[in-house]
């Protein structure tokens, strides 16, 4: 598969069995968002930063909320979470997304913005992949998401978002430096995409930055 970094928390990923877009933000966020289709589009909730599904090309299924979904030829999960650490109470209700692709276990957390509890624990059991935001603020922290990613033992490749680039220097978020300072074995890819498969899965976990597409 391909995964690409659109921006923010929005990102590409081109797999056999399909093109999933996470979270695409509208265009009032100063970010580049390119011509883009895909299958389905995964909304985490309802701030415009997230759930512009009309700049996606191609028609596709836009999934929202708790539940099996089936959108786009597309198998995903969505699971319940706060977007703050007061359940719910300040920003409202985020929606993490778990799906298979390639025989490869992904998950994006969205703005999620507390640790993850018991019950969302045993619900990513088996991720590999982990698309987390880390800038604070609006979303759990530095140390929270790396506190995050401890919390799921099968995660071999992180992918940091939501954090503070030159696109949105005066956004109230850090930048992505805090959460690589809390991170060992850490690749500054170079470029928006990269390509995996599950050979190339790191065999021990991983850091990989991507550039803005």
């Amino acid at each position: 598969m391909k995964i690409t970094w659109i921006g923010h928390a929005c990102f590409l990923i081109a797999a056999k069995e399909g093109r999933l877009l996470t979270d695409p933000f509208a265009a009032k966020v100063p970010c580049a968002f390119p011509a883009v289709t895909a299958d389905a589009v995964t909304v985490s909730h309802e701030h415009h930063d997230h759930n512009a599904v009309d700049r996606v090309s191609g028609k596709p299924a836009a999934v929202r909320g708790v539940g099996a979904h089936r959108a786009g030829g597309l198998e995903i999960v969505g699971i319940a979470s706060s977007h703050d650490a007061s359940g719910g109470s300040q920003r409202g209700q985020n929606t993490i997304f778990a799906f298979t692709l390639e025989g490869i276990r992904l998950a994006h957390l969205g703005d999620l913005g507390a640790p993850l509890d018991k019950t969302q624990v045993a619900a990513l059991r088996g991720v590999q992949v982990l698309f987390t935001p880390v800038g604070g603020y609006y979303t759990i922290d530095a140390a929270t998401a790396a506190g995050v990613v401890r919390q799921l033992p099968d995660v071999r490749l992180v992918f940091p978002m939501h954090y503070r680039t030159k696109q949105i220097a005066d956004w109230p978020i850090a930048p992505v430096d805090e959460f690589l300072r809390t991170m060992d074995n850490v690749r500054h890819i170079g470029s928006s995409d990269v390509d995996l498969t599950k050979a190339t899965l790191p065999e021990t976990l991983e850091v990989w930055v991507l550039s803005h597409a």
